[in-house]
């Protein structure tokens, strides 16, 4: 997964593109605050690690944008897989 991220610096804008790879998927239910859930992505390269956080109207937002354009993939071949 490429993680790409723009920050507004006093130098200007930097940007930042980090390769790394999904570890987890967790999700954070909150029984007294159902409205406080949320879905984290685990993330870890050699350098750096992180979470990015969604809340499940994002997630669907996602899956919806995804479905709109699902029809342009025509395949999916992997060439090769790290193996931990």
């Amino acid at each position: 997964m490429n993680i790409k991220t723009r920050m507004n610096t006093s130098n200007g804008n930097a940007r930042f593109e980090n390769s790394v790879n999904l570890i987890e998927v967790m999700i954070n239910e909150d029984f007294l605050n159902p409205d406080h859930e949320s879905i984290a992505l685990g993330f870890r390269n050699k350098d750096s690690s992180g979470l990015i956080e969604l809340t499940p109207k994002e997630v669907n937002e996602i899956i919806r944008a995804f479905d709109k354009k699902k029809h342009l993939i025509k395949g999916v071949k992997i060439f090769s897989e790290k193996v931990r």
